[in-house]
């Protein structure tokens, strides 16, 4: 089936009891094992024994997320940065992982923070770069961690080329898919190992839960996955897994239009006398487009741009009628994100700047409003008082 239709078709829509069209939300934290007790059961263990190992309506979710994405196990957390964090837990003490310097602020966090002072050395590099990527592995490497599009300049890596470094030189490679969802991107088909979702964004896509989602190439990865999710604990429940069901039917629909959206939006920002620069996959001319159009099938809804001025920036976020000013992305209202002080902060302001993550930058994640509407709005936004 084609990815649209895998949406809504797939082995986690239909509850295999009832036939219902709708996974129920099995709210229940704990299932009867008398069974296997009984004379007439010796032998018989049911699946479920406890919500933290699992849960039918999170086992729903976590098959619809690996059918989409092409792999063998999914996995849902109670965040996305659970997700992250449940993922790089498979790693040892010691081990060295090589990062995409540009990823998400929070990803940035963990890595630097928790994981260091738990003995995991990290290295950051130009992603964009293969060469940066063969020079930072070492005898110690384990992992590969990317996001592509990167968060927030949008800088593209090329999936299948750093995927195969990864193979060959017996690395793990991690790409968290969150601003393509897998209806635009399946970093499985390009090589990759695990793909990491904030689901809270596109594949939730109302901004009324917070989720995490994680996929394995293989049965032996998810066992990996699998024994930290069941030990560390970090699960979905069963009303969030229920939301984020229902949030993925919708996602080919919100997508078509949000995209659209967005390159009108970028190409208006493009020509406006107080935008400096605008980022985004869709733009003729953007940096590394062919290889994003290679691995992808479409530019996405989030685009970033600069204004020549931090005061313009900060004057658009306080002006803009119909664009949240806040954090997040992927719901069906636009958001206007301020990265240095929202979803960068925690990284260090020289580190920011040198990365270009500056001042002057705004992320735009477009919603399901008009584009013309949000235009107008942006136009006035921008405009000298």
């Amino acid at each position: 089936m084609n990815i649209g239709t895998l949406l809504i078709h797939n082995a986690g829509t239909v509850d295999a009891a009832t036939g219902a069209l709708s996974t129920p939300v099995f709210q229940a934290s704990t299932f009867d094992q008398s069974v296997s007790f009984k004379a007439e059961g010796a032998g018989v263990e049911r699946e479920f024994d406890y919500a933290r190992s699992g849960n039918p309506t999170r086992k729903a979710l976590e098959h619809t997320i690996a059918a989409l994405e092409g792999g063998t196990n999914g996995y849902a957390f109670s965040s996305g940065i659970a997700a992250v964090s449940s993922v790089l837990g498979i790693l040892s003490t010691g081990d060295h992982i090589v990062a995409a310097e540009d990823i998400y602020g929070g990803s940035y966090r963990i890595i630097n923070t928790f994981f260091k002072r738990w003995g995991l050395e990290s290295t950051a590099v130009d992603a964009s770069n293969l060469d940066d990527i063969k020079r930072a592995i070492t005898p110690k490497t384990k992992a590969l961690f990317l996001e592509t599009p990167s968060n927030p300049l949008l800088k593209i890596t090329d999936l299948n080329a750093a995927c195969a470094i990864a193979r060959e030189a017996g690395l793990i490679s991690i790409v968290d898919n969150t601003f393509m969802t897998p209806y635009l991107q399946r970093p499985i088909e390009n090589g990759a190992d695990i793909v990491i979702h904030s689901a809270t964004k596109f594949l939730g896509g109302h901004s009324d839960v917070l989720a995490g989602l994680a996929v394995t190439r293989t049965e032996a990865l998810g066992r990996e996955v699998y024994r930290v999710q069941n030990g560390f604990g970090a699960v979905l429940g069963p009303w969030d897994s229920w939301l984020t069901l229902r949030g993925v039917k919708t996602l080919k629909a919100r997508l078509a239009m949000q995209q659209k959206t967005a390159l009108s939006i970028a190409q208006r920002l493009q020509q406006h006398k107080n935008v400096e620069a605008v980022y985004y996959p869709g733009l003729e001319g953007f940096t590394s487009k062919p290889v994003h159009d290679a691995q992808a099938r479409g530019a996405g809804a989030v685009l970033s741009f600069k204004t020549k001025t931090t005061e313009q920036a900060l004057r658009f976020l306080g002006k803009t009628r119909l664009a949240a000013a806040a954090v997040s992305l992927g719901g069906v209202e636009t958001i206007a994100s301020y990265p240095v002080r929202m979803s960068h902060a925690s990284i260090p302001k020289q580190e920011r700047e040198r990365l270009g993550i500056t001042d002057t930058l705004i992320r735009i994640s477009t919603g399901l409003e008009d584009a013309e509407d949000l235009i107008a709005d942006f136009e006035a936004a921008l405009a000298e008082e």
